[in-house]
Parts: structure tokens; C-alpha cells; sequence
């Protein structure tokens, strides 16, 4: 009798460790698979909050060298249709002011900040689309380890007491094939 309880003693135990450390485990695997979801929407919110103000910061520098384009061609035109001295005169100083910042602009930047501005947009929004990849791609690692965990037997029927039920994979959208248009 002895012998039996002690029997009956050492399964309950081994039971409960079982079951302690398979529930502990999927609370962290559960935990890995939450917090690499929270990654993905970290990288989209990052890209909610990135393209906009890049945008705005694209257009604000070439809206810059576009005024200073147009400054020079407007005071070019105005130096053609000038009538008087006193017009060629403010022609000329119109043309030299639009010039010089179109020189400075120049000199200070090789190449013009608009473009260098359009590739550092296009190269944010290369690394913002990477990083969101990657991840949807640790998420879906995360979601294959703890789907495995917890449908393997016998954990399963521990994951169906304590609630844990398999999670869905980050699939692409129908549309995903067509690459998005950007425009300027």
C-alpha cells in the first residue's frame, strides 16, 4: 500500500510538473508571437508616420530649387520683355539675385537637393518596406514555433484547457502582387 501511494505520490508530481512547465512554456511562446506582432505594427506605424512627413520634406526642398528655377526664368523673360532702361535694370537685378542663389544652391550641394532628396525619400521608403518584411517574417516564424507547441500531443489537449488556440499566419493581400504607385 505503501508503495502504491508513493507511486500514486510521484505521478501527481511529475503531472504537475508537466503540466506547469508546458503551460509556462506556452505563455511564452505566446508572449514571443505577441510581441513580434507588436513589431509588425511598429514598422507599419512607422510607416504611417514616415511617408507623410517625408513627403512634406520632399516637396518643401524642391519646391525651394523649383522657385529658384522659375525665379531665373521669370527674371530672364522680364529682361526680354522690358521696355525701358529703368525695366532692364530691375530685370538684371531681379536675374542676378535669382542667380546667385541659384549658384549658391549649386555650390553648396553638387547635385541639386531635390534630387538627393527624392533618392534619400525613396531610399526611406526601401527601408521602411524591408523592415516591415522582415517583420512579417519574424512574426510568421514566431506563429509556425508556437502553433507547433501547442498542437503537438500532448501539450495540445493542455493548450485547449488553458485557452491557447493556434494563430493565423500574416498572409499577403490579394492586390500584394501589383506594386504600389508612387507618385510625385
Amino acid at each position: 500500500m505503501k508503495k502504491s501511494l508513493l507511486y500514486f505520490i510521484g505521478f501527481i508530481v511529475v503531472a504537475s510538473v508537466f503540466i506547469g512547465t508546458s503551460y509556462n512554456g506556452m505563455l511564452q511562446k505566446k508572449t514571443q508571437l505577441d510581441t513580434a506582432w507588436a513589431q509588425v505594427e511598429t514598422q507599419y506605424q512607422r510607416r504611417f508616420d514616415l511617408l507623410p512627413n517625408l513627403e512634406a520634406t520632399v516637396s518643401g526642398a524642391a519646391e525651394f530649387e523649383k522657385s529658384t528655377f522659375t525665379d531665373v526664368v521669370a527674371a530672364r523673360n522680364q529682361w526680354l520683355n522690358a521696355a525701358s532702361q529703368t525695366e532692364k535694370v530691375q530685370a538684371i537685378n531681379s536675374f542676378d539675385s535669382a542667380v546667385s542663389r541659384l549658384l549658391v544652391t549649386v555650390e553648396s550641394y553638387p547635385q541639386l537637393q531635390a534630387t538627393q532628396a527624392f533618392r534619400d525619400f525613396m531610399v526611406q521608403i526601401e527601408g521602411t518596406e524591408n523592415r516591415i518584411a522582415v517583420s512579417r517574417k519574424d512574426y510568421n516564424d514566431q506563429v509556425q514555433v508556437y502553433n507547433l507547441h501547442i498542437q503537438t500531443f500532448p501539450r495540445m489537449l493542455l493548450a485547449r484547457l488553458f485557452g491557447f488556440s493556434s494563430a493565423p499566419y500574416f498572409n499577403s493581400a490579394a492586390e500584394a502582387e501589383n506594386a504600389p504607385t508612387i507618385e510625385f
